[in-house]
Parts: structure tokens; sequence; C-alpha cells
């Protein structure tokens, strides 16, 4: 009886977990937001699928190990914040030089595709954080069934939750009734992307 009490808590602190870091903004929330202003809630729906999947597939992996190259190899950790950093960068400027509707540039006029979602949590420093902290708290065993079960609580919070962004850009969308509008959205949207990089260049105390 005490197992099965101890497992319901970990399970509830785990959905707590999943939900908070799932809804709260990071990369994954604000171009979602951005998509949606920009190509409403149907188009975005591959990207919304290939954050949710690709982040389970990650905490699957590291689950199964792949954390440990990090120990291994220490380097890897900062060549990946640093490919991180120039990515996001990179995406940020993206966003803000989006073609407007009505404008004769054939600029990045496309939504995320579900592959291209996918792979972004591997470059997504918030991601990263999220999956080591849910494996090394919620399955320090290691188990196939303990790392599953914290994939499969992530994919059942984590949808919902990135599809509240997707509406909130929808929604927003009413706003945006000109091209400079969506110009000061846009380059508004990319400059909180490039904040929210400040964990990860900003050393912890």
């Amino acid at each position: 009886m005490h197992n099965c009490i101890m497992t319901n808590e970990l399970l509830a602190g785990l959905g707590l977990f999943a939900l908070v870091s799932s809804i709260t903004p990071g990369p994954n929330n604000l171009m979602l937001m951005a998509s949606g202003a920009n190509y409403g809630f149907r188009l975005t729906i591959p990207h919304m699928l290939g954050v949710s999947i690709g982040f389970m597939l990650m905490a699957l992996l590291v689950g199964m190990g792949l954390a440990q190259l990090f120990q291994v190899f220490p380097v890897s950790y900062t060549v990946l914040k640093m490919v991180s950093v120039l990515y996001l960068l990179f995406l940020a400027w993206k966003i803000a030089t989006a073609a407007t509707p009505g404008s004769n540039t054939s600029a990045s006029g496309q939504p995320f595709t579900f592959v291209q979602a996918a792979l972004f949590q591997w470059v997504n420093p918030k991601a990263w954080t999220m999956a080591l902290t849910a494996i090394t708290i919620y399955a320090p065993s290691h188990t196939l069934r303990s790392v599953v079960l914290v994939a499969l609580i992530f994919g059942i919070i984590n949808l919902p939750s990135v599809s509240c962004w997707t509406l909130l850009g929808q929604q927003i969308q009413s706003l945006l009734t000109s091209s400079r509008r969506l110009a000061i959205f846009n380059t508004g949207m990319a400059l909180l992307l490039v904040l929210s990089l400040y964990p990860v260049l900003i050393p912890q105390a």
C-alpha cells in the first residue's frame, strides 16, 4: 500500500513537472505562438506534433543512456550549447524578417514541418533541461518501464500545452491587420526568443 502511495505521488509530481515545464514560455512555445499568428492553427499542427513526439523520443534516448555522453565527453555539452545558441539566433532572425502577407518577398513563408520541429528539440536548451531533469528525478533507475512512463506522461501533457500557445497566436491574428503590425509582432517574438537564451548564456550561481 505504501509503495502504491509513493508511486501515485511520483506520478503526480511528474505530471505537475511536465505541465509547468511544457506550458511555460520557451523556444518551442514562442515559435508556436508566432506560427499560429502567421499561419493559423491548422497549418501549425505538424509543428505541434513534431514538438511533442520529438520530445518524447528525446526523453526516451536520454533515459536509455544518451545523457551519459556528457559525463564521458564534457566538451560535447559545451558544443551542444554553442550550436543551440547559434541556431536559435538564426531562427530569431528568420522570424523577425519573415515576409508579411502581400509583400513581394519570397522569404521563408512556411511553418515548421513535423520533421523540422522534431529535430529542433535536439538544439533546444529548454528541451534538454526538461529531459535531463525528468529522467534524473523521476526515472533514476533508468529502467525501460520508468523511462517510457516519463516519455508518455510528457506526451500526454505536452501536446495540449503547446496547442494553447498556437491558439493564442491564432487569436492574435485579429489584431495583426496590417503588414506593419505583423512585422512588429514578429520582431517582438524574435526578441523574446533571444531572451529565452538567458539561462543558457548566464552561468547560474
